[in-house]
């Protein structure tokens, strides 16, 4: 998962920024290293740059948000479990 771009996309109301292509000494930056925080640049009017703080606070809830949902499952695929489920009746129900 791009955790940078999921972030970006919760400030400023979604699509804000872009990637530049050059630095500031005009040498093409390349694509393999144009996603970083350094090289965004901002196209939509009205949109401000977030802090690089603040990007990263929300890399890390986008995270824990996955962990917790991964453990939730986990914890519920155990309770089925213990009420007597194979893994097979919880696959039926729940998919997973």
């Amino acid at each position: 998962m791009d955790y940078l771009q999921k972030a970006l996309a919760t400030f400023n109301g979604g699509m804000w920024y872009g990637w530049k292509t050059h630095d500031s000494d005009g040498n093409k930056i390349p694509n393999s290293e144009r996603m970083q925080y350094q090289h965004i640049k901002i196209i939509k009017d009205g949109a401000t740059m977030p802090t690089e703080a603040e990007v990263n606070a929300k890399i890390q809830e986008l995270k824990d948000d996955e962990t917790a949902v991964e453990t939730k499952k986990a914890s519920g695929k155990q309770k089925l479990k213990d009420l007597g489920l194979d893994d097979d009746e919880i696959q039926a129900l729940i998919g997973v």
